[in-house]
């Protein structure tokens, strides 16, 4: 049974454990004042991707208000409703909170639209190179693109960490990738903690950008009020607030929405995992798919989501902005394919010269792919 709302369940059989940990790919001495776990949520919020994140689209690119979320704030919000799912469920909080935090390090510029453009950019110039995916670049920044330490690339994190770092990969990849891609070539599952940070992103996303939509004026309350979901917690909200103000209506309607998920997969989850009677962390790899919405809640995020596709992602406004953000990010990755010397120095030495150019792009801000872009394309920049 999940523990009780808020409370600190005891850890479970089946949860991670930092202590039993498949380790790190170099061996460091055990840290003194935290476990493994700790440590890698740490060198995570530590890392200069993380902090690049503040300045990353989530659906609105960054300078076009200061209160709409970022890849960063997205992040933090994961980052909370999963480790309230763990706490419920007796599993390894600093675990969930680490993968909920590196889950976006390796997304691109311009949310999707600049990962579509640059998965484009290399399948068209290298077509059996691997392309371009944002989780394959997340392990990438923590394995090998960080450096802040002597003795090795990335940040060393434990096998736990970039295994849920890793949510996707096709088997090409999973067989290059050695043992965090193998369980995607023996149909195995995630550690539980990983599958609830999944699950916690798709909560916050759905959540927050409808706040976002609403606040850009996108989105109504009368298009929103049509998908049951949303529609059942704004009556109640109406209900037992008359005249409540409609910014307040608005937070308190996502508010009650996030809430009633939470409850939903605490309660989903908990039941599957009875009925797996999984007892180890092991057993949770060989089981199906353990977190979960139930039926009825998921065929309603399903509704909400083809609102939020066709109101929002689809509006022209927002098309005009990635567009404009795709074309960006074609042409820097033409240019530095035709002239590699247009690279920094450093990318310049890496022998796979399109993954190189990859790298650095999807290294960057909004902002500062922009300000590359007037650099190479506008004469008044010369």
């Amino acid at each position: 049974m999940p523990a009780e709302r808020g409370a600190r369940a005891a850890p479970a059989a089946y949860a991670s454990s930092a202590a039993h940990s498949r380790g790190r790919r170099h061996v460091e001495p055990p840290p003194r004042d935290r476990n493994d776990f700790q440590r890698d949520r740490d060198r995570i919020v530590h890392c200069a991707a993380f902090r690049r994140l503040e300045y990353k689209t989530q659906v609105f690119l960054n300078h076009e208000g200061d209160l709409f979320r970022t890849r960063l704030t997205h992040s933090l919000e994961v980052a909370q409703i999963a480790r309230s799912v763990a706490r419920a469920l007796g599993l390894d909080e600093d675990l969930t909170e680490a993968i909920s935090l590196a889950h976006d390090l390796g997304h691109t510029p311009f949310g999707h639209a600049g990962q579509d453009a640059l998965a484009a950019c290399m399948r068209a110039r290298e077509p059996a190179g691997g392309g371009f995916e944002h989780n394959l670049q997340s392990l990438r920044v923590v394995d090998r693109l960080e450096e802040r330490y002597a003795t090795f690339d990335g940040l060393n994190l434990c096998f736990e960490t970039r295994e849920g770092v890793l949510k996707h990969c096709s088997r090409r990849n999973a067989e290059r990738l050695g043992d965090v891609g193998e369980r995607f070539l023996l149909g195995r599952q995630p550690s539980l903690e990983a599958q609830v940070a999944n699950l916690a992103d798709e909560i916050a996303y759905n959540n927050h950008d409808i706040d976002d939509g609403m606040r850009s004026g996108l989105l109504s309350l009368e298009q929103l009020e049509a998908v049951p979901f949303f529609g059942g917690h704004l009556h109640a909200v109406r209900a037992a607030y008359p005249g409540l103000q409609p910014k307040r209506v608005l937070a308190e309607t996502i508010r009650r929405m996030i809430s009633a998920l939470i409850a939903d997969l605490v309660e989903q989850t908990a039941a599957r995992i009875r009925d797996a009677a999984v007892a180890s962390p092991e057993e949770v790899r060989q089981a199906p798919p353990l977190a979960a919405f139930s039926a009825p809640v998921r065929e309603q995020l399903v509704q909400l989501q083809q609102l939020l596709r066709k109101a929002l992602y689809r509006h022209p406004r927002v098309l005009r902005s990635t567009t404009k953000a795709s074309r960006v990010l074609r042409e820097l990755f033409e240019a530095y394919a035709a002239e590699p010397r247009l690279l920094p120095l450093e990318y310049q030495v890496e022998p796979r010269q399109l993954r190189a150019i990859a790298d650095y792009i999807a290294g960057m801000t909004d902002r500062y792919a922009i300000r590359e872009h007037r650099k190479l394309f506008s004469v008044h920049d010369w």
